[in-house]
């Protein structure tokens, strides 16, 4: 759907204020293509005032020029901020104190146009600035003014900030949820920070979280103590905020290139899922906690059915496309369920299902068998229909992971054997072996 403007509904939107046509052309063109945002591109401090009275949508954030023609003297910032819009500054008259001025102001960033990469730094800042409203940054410090001088600058880089004063409490929370960067200080209430740095980081290592602990400027060696401790850098107090911004921004910028490294290693090339290799590094550790705090755990292995005799007939073009198909299908049926899927090789996908016990695993295996029935690929001119068969084991004990597959693989075999197109589980084996049993009574 899209708006009387043509653009998409829930798209996110940037206020692109600025009068050089070269730098409006390659940013709207690089925003829009890239990042996937809807471009409102202002000229003069007039028509951000006309902008700003009429608009009918919100703005995520707001990249501005200071001298424009009508704000010789940044009068649009004004604007930007007074109508609560994350504002970054781009621009090419920036003496000392107008960025004191500027920094004073609460602005995300300023990138400046003195340079072959203005435009390449203007781009990064609008997207590091969307990349951190969804990243979790935890707040491990004292109720100081230094603290909430640390946790203004970090809302002001749009993270969304917990914050806690008791190591333990944040140590809690690493285990709950997905956080990119933990800020500590020196003395919390229940640890030192170095103390909870190395406890942080054997659960957590530094390519999955960053660490930053502060220190206060009368012990010059703290910072030592952290960094030996396990932390990615250490910030001496009170915070020069441009320093602390430059500094958080690149370490999350390089754990975010891990992280993409680390994902590009784990896919499959051609649906997009987690590949083998990741399932068979990641099951086993969600069994390992899943079975120490009892929690219910199946997993299952669907194969589709007959997906040699459809290459042969259509050739391995329309196969993959069947591949594709039937992974997209499972992803979105997965998705935020907390389930760990994967295509496990071939026509093969692995599914590992976590707070169902044996008979609700099968009933949600065989529904999902249902809704991928309703996936169809068109062949020459032809509508193919899919079916797969299931088979489902449920983890009960400490075993090896291939263990767990192998059982999965029988009851599949089993699944087939007795006509495909079904789930076949050892709870249902269980269930018609005590009604022989009875029938035999």
């Amino acid at each position: 759907m899209t708006d009387g403007q043509g653009n998409t509904a829930g798209q996110q939107t940037v206020l692109l204020v600025e009068d050089s046509r070269l730098f409006t052309s390659v940013l709207s063109f690089r925003f829009q293509s890239e990042l996937g945002l809807a471009v409102e591109h202002c000229g003069s401090l007039a028509a951000v005032q006309e902008v700003l009275k009429n608009r009918d949508r919100a703005f995520s954030l707001a990249m501005v020029d200071l001298n424009l023609p009508g704000s010789p003297r940044g009068e649009v910032l004004n604007l930007t901020l007074e109508n609560d819009i994350p504002t970054v500054v781009f621009t090419g008259s920036f003496s000392p104190e107008t960025r004191a001025e500027v920094m004073q102001r609460h602005v995300v960033d300023y990138v400046m146009k003195d340079n072959d990469l203005a435009l390449e730094k203007a781009f990064a800042a609008v997207r590091q600035a969307l990349e951190n409203r969804k990243r979790r940054v935890l707040m491990v410090e004292r109720e100081t003014r230094d603290a909430a001088e640390v946790a203004q600058a970090l809302r002001r880089m749009l993270f969304q900030v917990d914050e806690v004063t008791s190591g333990w409490d944040a140590l809690a929370m690493l285990d709950k949820a997905a956080y990119h960067l933990v800020v500590c200080g020196e003395q919390l209430g229940d640890m030192s920070g170095a103390e909870f740095c190395r406890r942080a980081r054997k659960q957590h290592p530094s390519n999955q979280l960053a660490l930053i602990g502060l220190y206060p400027p009368e012990d010059r060696f703290n910072g030592l103590l952290f960094l030996r401790a396990g932390a990615t850098d250490a910030v001496r107090l009170p915070i020069v905020p441009e320093e602390f911004q430059c500094r958080v921004t690149h370490h999350v910028d390089v754990l975010g290139q891990i992280q993409a490294l680390r994902a590009s290693a784990a896919s499959d090339y051609l649906t997009g899922l987690y590949n083998r290799r990741f399932f068979y590094a990641e099951g086993p550790k969600i069994i390992h906690r899943g079975l120490k705090v009892g929690r219910h755990l199946s997993i299952g292995v669907l194969d589709i059915d007959h997906f040699k005799r459809l290459n042969d007939t259509y050739g391995h073009e329309i196969g993959d496309l069947v591949l594709v198909a039937v992974a997209s299908k499972l992803k979105a049926e997965v998705e935020n369920t907390g389930h760990l899927l994967c295509r496990l090789g071939g026509e093969e996908f692995g599914l590992m299902v976590v707070d169902l016990d044996a008979a609700e695993a099968t009933a949600y295996f065989d529904e999902l068998r249902r809704r991928l029935g309703t996936v169809k690929v068109v062949a020459d001119e032809e509508e193919l229909s899919i079916t797969v068969s299931i088979g489902v084991a449920e983890i009960s004990g400490f075993e090896t992971f291939d263990n767990y597959i192998n059982a999965a693989d029988q009851f599949l075999y089993m699944a087939k054997h007795r006509g495909r197109n079904q789930v076949y589980s050892d709870y249902l084996m269980a269930t018609e072996s005590s009604r022989a049993r009875r029938a035999a009574g």
